[in-house]
């Protein structure tokens, strides 16, 4: 080991603290003192040598100036000089005395060192001068003209400076001694402090250790909570009172874990438990038989018969989930059902008239025989049953948990229960919440959450399958457009939530109308579409009328409790007859729609040829309004403003394709589909990125602006680089630019569009998804793209303040966004109810007519 850490080790020992903690403070004291008189010592020597120099200083000007009175000649001058210099010649002192100019000018120079600039001052101002260093005194003495001094000196006046008295003491010995004498007595010192301390504190560690010994003896003894519990801590005396009265603390804490001390066994399964909590897929799919394998390992530790789970199903109820460690007699388990019965409806932590609306039993352990708990009496079980219950559901659902087991009377070990409960709670929770939401998610990217009827997506794509087997088997199938009349005359007069309401009764009434193999659909809004699969013209227009029956038997009561009623607009298509691909064939059946609108509402339109004829006639004619608008670069951007929620600055624009035409702007949803139907998007929009990044230049623009594009514009081979060489040439930094993924088209070849993403974001453009949830790409895209934002389904939004569906749908993106680091934007927002709402959810940006509409020009402000 090394020798500092040896010294370390030591000083962490009482010994060795006690010890240098002594010598620490004894030296500091002593070379403090010992500083201090130094100091003193010093100071005392410096004055007494500034004294001496003056006392010889003016012995040697008396002695001179009575041998000046008298007259002396040159020689006896230079003799008195050498027997002064001789005099101090074994001593400290050195003395020079210094002739004067007008001595000089009289008398003549004599043999003396040149005088330094000190000397020449003296010379000046005839002042005594005395500096002092660390080795030297040095005292300058003025000889100066008297009244009896002018009968030799006829050139000088009284007051001049005919000489200077030099004095310099060396205080080298002086010093040296003093230090040396210093240097002794420390050692001395430090060697008396050094046997002090170690004597002391070899005394105190002889006193304690006597006493620890005795306590670790008693401690060799403890091998098991029980020996821990018979130990008794009050014999140990260390001597010392502040030992004794800390000890007495450490026993006292010692006596209260003696109550909740619990065997390692029990300790070691509560962390076998917390490795649990790796859920995967497979303990989603078969939660209950993982809380069978929970209960099996609890009973290898402690005797639980019984574990249940408690889950709130909304604001319905309650489910409860039983699971016996072994089968138990069907009177056992009827009078648990009684007691659990009990204690929910008159337990405090669930709703007023709270309702079980199941009780499912699973047994973990199958034994041979049952197991016949008796007497099971509800006291019995009420004192065996451990509970830990929520004032406010878990995620999942979960509200509590329960074990029953002897052990719960046990004031002891039912801390370790509350340990355990704590932990399968959250456990629990966490598996049911994984599972619900898997379901929710596997349901709701197929299906509409108001209506659960089939969404647009997956309308689409089943209308593309029904084609295709239809084709190979050569039959027939029809498509029915359904539109509400007069929708939104509810919807103003009555608010959405009654809408809403509407809606779902009407989308029941379709339900009970159609056939087991029909596929009802909600296309958006207020319509509906019914694929009837091996059906002719005359079949469906039976269907229509039994549909058209079933509405017109329909009502709901309003707000105000009048009966509404609902009527419909019906428009058929048949395949092949009326078209051969699913684009036209919807094409057909929608105009049919509004061709049922326009005979007076309520009523089924079925096309006849010269119908099909001009529907497609009108369908060519904005293919070349298309074609024409493309070629004449009548496509002009618009521009949507997207508002930071929190701020309300205006941060973001969503660029929107127009048609310039007749004086007339041409929103999208007139030409895109036929656009992508011909093949011509991608042109369209690089022509109308190529007009927004000019805008962009010359309004001076800085914020992001989020681009829609079909996921075929992105892999069309050239485009990539035109966009990017584009944004070169205008100077637009790439991350100020956001492609949007929609699902307008399905993608046939996802790796190749995700190389084509990959390589934008490499070259730092960024990209969002649109209509997050409305399908189940929207996640497969967030998946295996590297998304930036999220646009949350407008309809969500709209809804969610009316529907707890769509408000637990918006919650769950909100919450994968901010897991995943994703921003969220919120489309359609109408009013200031909604905008509080996502302020409120966190939801970063909304965008909505309320905030802005789109316009041919960027906005600074929130409108």
């Amino acid at each position: 080991m090394p020798l500092h850490q040896k010294i370390i080790r030591f000083a962490r020992t009482l010994r060795g603290y006690v010890l240098i903690s002594i010598m620490a403070v004894s030296i500091v004291v002593f070379l403090s003192v010992t500083l201090t008189a130094t100091l003193l010592y010093e100071d005392v020597i410096h004055r007494q040598s500034a004294q001496t120099s003056e006392s010889i200083a003016q012995s040697t000007f008396n002695s001179m100036f009575q041998v000046m009175r008298q007259g002396w000649t040159r020689q006896e001058l230079e003799v008195f000089l050498s027997e002064t210099k001789a005099t101090y010649a074994n001593t400290p002192f050195d003395i020079e005395i210094y002739r004067g100019s007008k001595v000089e000018a009289l008398f003549g120079v004599i043999d003396q060192p040149d005088p330094d600039a000190a000397i020449q001052q003296v010379f000046q101002d005839g002042l005594h001068h005395l500096s002092q260093t660390d080795h030297t005194t040095r005292r300058l003495f003025p000889l100066k003209v008297r009244a009896e001094c002018l009968q030799c000196h006829r050139n000088a006046k009284p007051g001049d400076v005919l000489g200077v008295i030099d004095i310099r003491q060396d205080m080298s010995p002086i010093r040296d001694g003093i230090r040396q004498g210093y240097i002794a007595l420390f050692i001395i010192a430090a060697m008396v402090i050094m046997f002090a301390a170690l004597g002391i504190s070899a005394s105190i560690s002889v006193r304690i250790k006597q006493s620890m010994e005795r306590f670790k003896h008693q401690l060799k003894d403890v091998n098991s909570v029980k020996d821990f519990r018979a130990l008794d801590t009050k014999k140990v005396d260390f001597f010392f009172d502040e030992f004794n009265q800390a000890f007495s603390h450490v026993s006292s804490l010692m006596e209260k874990l003696k109550d909740v001390a619990v065997d390692k066994d029990i300790l070691e399964f509560e962390i076998r438990l917390l490795s649990k909590f790796i859920i995967t897929s497979e303990v989603v799919r078969d939660w209950r038989d993982f809380i069978k394998d929970l209960l099996v390992d609890i009973n290898t530790i402690i005797e639980a018969h019984t574990l249940v789970t408690i889950f709130q199903v909304d604001d319905e109820g309650y489910e409860l989930e039983v699971f016996w460690y072994q089968d138990v007699t069907e009177e056992t388990r009827t009078a648990f059902e009684v007691f659990l019965r009990t204690n929910i409806e008159n337990d405090e932590h669930f709703h007023k008239g709270a309702v079980i609306l199941s009780i499912a039993h699973h047994v973990a352990h199958p034994e041979p025989e049952t197991l016949d708990l008796k007497p099971i009496t509800p006291k019995d079980i009420e004192l065996q049953t451990k509970s830990l219950l929520l004032e406010a559901p878990k995620i999942g659902g979960v509200v509590g948990i329960g074990v029953q087991s002897d052990l719960a009377r046990d004031p002891i070990r039912h801390i370790v229960i509350d340990g355990i409960l704590t932990t399968l709670l959250n456990l629990v929770g966490s598996v049911k919440a994984i599972y619900k939401y898997t379901q929710d998610l596997e349901f709701y990217a197929t299906r509409d959450p108001l209506t659960s009827l089939h969404n647009q997506r997956m309308f689409k794509e089943l209308l593309g399958y029904e084609v295709g087997r239809a084709s190979r088997h050569k039959e027939s199938f029809a498509l029915l457009m359904l539109d509400l009349d007069n929708f939104k005359t509810v919807n103003d007069r009555f608010g959405h939530a009654y809408g809403d309401q509407f809606l779902q009764a009407f989308a029941r009434v379709l339900e009970h109308s159609v056939r087991p193999g029909d596929f009802l659909s909600r296309y958006g809004g207020d319509e509906f579409t019914i694929i009837l699969p091996e059906a002719s013209q005359e079949q469906a227009f039976s269907v229509a009328q039994r549909i058209k029956h079933a509405i017109d038997q329909m009502h709901l009561k309003s707000p105000d409790g009048q009966p509404m009623r609902a009527t419909g607009s019906m428009g058929i298509a048949v395949y092949p007859d009326h078209a051969s691909n699913p684009r036209d064939l919807f094409l057909l059946a929608d105009n049919m729609m509004y061709k049922a609108k326009r005979l007076g509402r309520n009523s089924i339109a079925v096309p006849d040829d010269d119908e099909v004829a001009e529907v497609y006639k009108e369908a060519g004619a904005k293919n070349i309004m298309v074609l024409n608008a493309l070629e004449e670069e009548r496509i002009v951007p618009y521009f949507q403003p997207i508002v930071d929620s929190e701020t309300g600055d205006v941060e973001i624009h969503e660029l929107l394709m127009r048609i310039e035409m007749d004086h007339r702007i041409v929103p999208a949803g007139e030409f895109i589909d036929i656009a992508e139907g011909i093949g011509v998007v991608h042109k369209m929009d690089y022509m109308l990125i190529e007009k927004a990044f000019d805008q962009m230049v010359e309004q001076g623009y800085t914020g992001k602006l989020f681009v829609n594009l079909s996921p075929k514009s992105l892999i069309v081979s050239e485009f990539i680089g035109r966009i990017r060489q584009l944004a070169q040439d205008k100077h637009i930094a790439p991350d100020r630019i956001v492609f949007e993924l929609t699902e307008r088209e399905t993608v046939s070849n996802l790796n190749l569009l995700e190389k084509f993403v990959l390589d934008l974001k490499l070259e730092g453009f960024n990209f969002a998804i649109d209509d997050f949830g409305s399908g189940f790409s929207s996640f497969h895209y967030i998946k295996h793209f590297p998304i930036d934002v999220i646009k949350i389904e407008g309809e969500f939004i709209r809804n969610m303040l009316h529907d707890d569906k769509y408000m637990a749908f918006v919650k769950s993106i909100v919450t994968l966004a901010q897991n995943l680091g994703i921003k969220t934007i919120a489309e359609f927002i109408e009013d200031e109810d909604i905008m509080d709402k996502v302020r409120e959810l966190g939801i970063d940006y909304g965008q909505g007519f309320y905030l802005g509409r789109p316009a041919g020009h960027f906005v600074c402000s929130q409108n």
